[in-house]
């Protein structure tokens, strides 16, 4: 069963976390490159993905891919038939700049976080699979989306793609500097995203945003302990990208102060 549809919003989210520092939750859309004019104007200190370790090395594959065969990474995940692939191709039906691959928002904030101030430091929120407790999440998710997908035909997909896109269209925020064809793409995101989430279940959703809530604020605690100036009126920001559609159920495990967990950066 989908979620009530929150408000999908086009500008970031400050959150003051009680321990010190700030995190920037910034929505931008899959696949899609943002606006200028919407982006973040905030001088962070950190970043902090969303991202396995996995999905990282991926993410830089795809980006020396695309370099040599520009388009190619796209082509090939259309043809894979997947959920994702039926995201890209209704994407490349708009007049927006997309879609791409690797993601370009996230690709752009790590060669800004490479080159800024000497390299700014790097979180992956995901935890790794050699990690126990995350293979038992991944292993229970697996068997819950074997288990939907056998009652629920992928052949009806259609029919709710276009029902959730419908549904997310009065929930779009309104801004001057979004015009139509990204309102449709922001109401086929969310489509994607409701199909992905759907089959691994509300509670699975609700167990991987606050472990990854948790690592979110163990990131910002380190960024905070590993800085020189300590002062009250340099405290750390921690820019994080966060699809749209994902943004509020993000926000809100954040925003239930779940224990920091230990994390971090990449080397």
């Amino acid at each position: 069963m989908l979620m009530d549809v929150a408000q999908l919003i086009w500008r970031e989210v400050v959150i003051e976390d009680p321990d010190g520092g700030k995190i920037i939750l910034w929505p931008h859309l899959p696949c899609i490159l943002m606006p200028n004019q919407i982006r973040s104007r905030e001088v962070w200190d950190g970043l902090a993905l969303l991202l396995s370790t996995n999905d990282f090395l991926s993410m830089k594959d795809d980006d020396k891919n695309e370099r040599k065969s520009p388009g190619a990474n796209v082509e090939a995940a259309i043809s894979s038939g997947t959920q994702f692939g039926k995201l890209l191709k209704d994407l490349r039906e708009l007049e927006i700049d997309g879609p791409h691959i690797p993601d370009p928002e996230p690709m752009r904030l790590v060669t800004h976080a490479q080159n800024a101030r000497g390299g700014l430091p790097i979180y992956l929120i995901e935890p790794d699979i050699s990690e126990e407790k995350w293979v038992d999440w991944l292993s229970r998710s697996a068997d819950m989306q074997v288990r939907i997908s056998s009652l629920v035909s992928r052949l009806t997909s259609n029919r709710r793609w276009k029902k959730d896109s419908a549904k997310a269209v009065s929930k779009i925020q309104h801004d001057r500097l979004i015009n139509t064809e990204m309102g449709v793409a922001s109401a086929t995101c969310f489509s994607w995203n409701a199909e992905e989430e759907r089959v691994i279940g509300r509670s699975l959703s609700e167990e991987r945003d606050m472990r990854f809530a948790s690592r979110i604020r163990g990131a910002l605690a380190d960024l905070r302990d590993s800085r020189v100036d300590v002062g009250e009126s340099s405290q750390p920001l921690l820019m994080v990208p966060v699809h749209q559609a994902r943004l509020p159920s993000i926000e809100e495990s954040i925003l239930a102060w779940p224990e920091p967990e230990t994390i971090r950066s990449m080397e």
